[in-house]
């Protein structure tokens, strides 16, 4: 089993790949594989409305990372999307990102590019915006037919420079619960499938 993590925020290796790689110490311990992607230092393109991914199962327009995250993201078992909060929403890439996958999957309805995978998101938040932001996430999970994942609080954590959500220990044991609750579920549905 595989979770991938899409890290969102403008800054590599930052609070909000700490909160992913909180969560990922736990799936890593029930022996889930796990990789991050940082959109730091890329631009992910809106969608330009061209249509042309249909039937395709991903973009055929735009020369950037999509393509290449897409298929990482159809090829787990589960996704984890981390975005800091941006003006009290999720950062212009994990936007652009979510917008072009829905797009895709839209096109593509019939192969179910998502459907049952399981999906989690995380927030790093200096003071308010953190729901709005985690609700921007959670919505992609649930018009993709995908199960989500829940903590003791809602996954976020509260931290202004690089390093401080380190501080936060209420945020990190809500990650650490979250990770131990999407490795019981990834595996529940292994078992399930393998009847």
């Amino acid at each position: 089993m595989k979770v991938l993590a899409i890290n969102g925020s403008a800054g590599k290796d930052g609070n909000t790949a700490i909160l992913i790689n909180t969560v990922f110490e736990e799936l890593n311990q029930a022996g889930i594989q796990t990789e991050m992607v940082q959109l730091s230092g890329t631009i992910i393109e809106p969608c330009k409305a061209c249509w042309g991914c249909g039937e395709r199962k991903n973009c055929v327009c735009g020369k950037d990372m999509f393509q290449e995250i897409f298929e990482k993201m159809t090829q787990a078992d589960g996704i984890i999307l981390g975005s800091p909060v941006y003006t009290a929403n999720i950062s212009a890439n994990m936007q652009a990102l979510l917008e072009r996958a829905s797009v895709v999957t839209d096109m593509n309805r019939s192969e179910n590019l998502f459907r049952h995978k399981v999906g989690a998101a995380v927030t790093a938040a200096r003071r308010g915006g953190a729901l709005t932001t985690l609700d921007a996430m959670y919505h992609f999970f649930m018009l993709q037919n995908m199960f989500v994942v829940g903590s003791s609080y809602w996954p976020m954590a509260y931290g202004q420079m690089p390093g401080d959500v380190q501080k936060d220990e209420e945020g990190l044991d809500t990650m650490r619960n979250l990770g131990q609750n999407m490795a019981h579920l990834l595996k529940a549905l292994e078992e399930r499938r393998n009847g």
